[in-house]
Formats: structure tokens, C-alpha cells, sequence
């Protein structure tokens, strides 16, 4: 019991699962954000342009079966939007990434035996002077 427990303990505290975890959370609060984005910004501007059509009520009656085709139709747009939004912000995050690696980078210090070359080369020159 007690190896089963250092296991988990080792496998729940890895980097890796740590990262999915604040993923996932992260990750349920942006849909949040971005099913707020579409449901009060964009579906109401879709309505607007529509004509006010509600696409959730739409049906059509084939004997006794209905096949409510309008919530279909909502939903794909409401995908759509979605898709569209996480498009448009891992975009910006990556074209922020992008400008972030082109900064360059502070030249990297000399090695001990450059330094020691440097030196040697400065002391010649002192000796030529002379």
C-alpha cells in the first residue's frame, strides 16, 4: 500500500500533470469568456442582421416524426463563433510570442579561455608599444 502511494503521490505531482490541471481550469474559464463573447456580442449582431430570427424553433414535420433542424443550425453556428474566437486569440498570442523571440538576444559572455586570449592579446600590445 504504501508503494501504491508514493506512485501516485510522484504521479500526481509531476510537471506535466500539474500543467494539464491549471490547463483544463484555465481552459473552463476562456470558455467561459468566449461562450459570453458569442451569446451576448455576436449572436445578438447575427439577430440584428437576420431579421431577428430565432434558428432554434425552426422544424419541419415528416409524418408524426419532427426533426427540429433549427437548434442544429444554432449550434453549428455557435461553433462557428467559438472556433473563430480561439482562432482569433491564439493568433494574437502567437504573433506576441513571435515579436518576443525576435528581440535578440544580449551577445553571450566570453569563456574563460576567450578572457585569457583577450588578455594575452592586450598584454602583446602593451609589449609592441614599448
Amino acid at each position: 500500500m504504501k508503494k501504491f502511494i508514493e506512485e501516485f503521490k510522484e504521479f500526481a505531482l509531476k510537471g506535466n500533470v500539474m500543467d494539464m490541471a491549471v490547463g483544463v481550469i484555465i481552459g473552463g474559464a476562456f470558455g467561459k469568456i468566449v461562450t459570453s463573447l458569442v451569446n451576448d456580442v455576436f449572436m445578438p449582431i447575427i439577430g440584428i442582421i437576420t431579421g431577428g430570427i430565432d434558428f432554434t424553433d425552426l422544424s419541419v414535420k415528416v409524418g408524426e416524426a419532427e426533426i427540429k433542424y433549427g437548434q442544429f443550425i444554432q449550434n453549428v453556428v455557435d461553433f462557428v463563433l467559438v472556433a473563430l474566437c480561439i482562432f482569433l486569440v491564439i493568433k494574437a498570442i502567437n504573433k506576441f510570442k513571435k515579436k518576443e523571440e525576435e528581440k535578440p538576444a544580449a551577445p553571450p559572455e566570453p569563456s574563460k579561455e576567450e578572457k585569457l586570449l583577450g588578455e594575452i592579446r592586450d598584454l602583446l600590445k602593451e609589449q609592441n608599444k614599448k
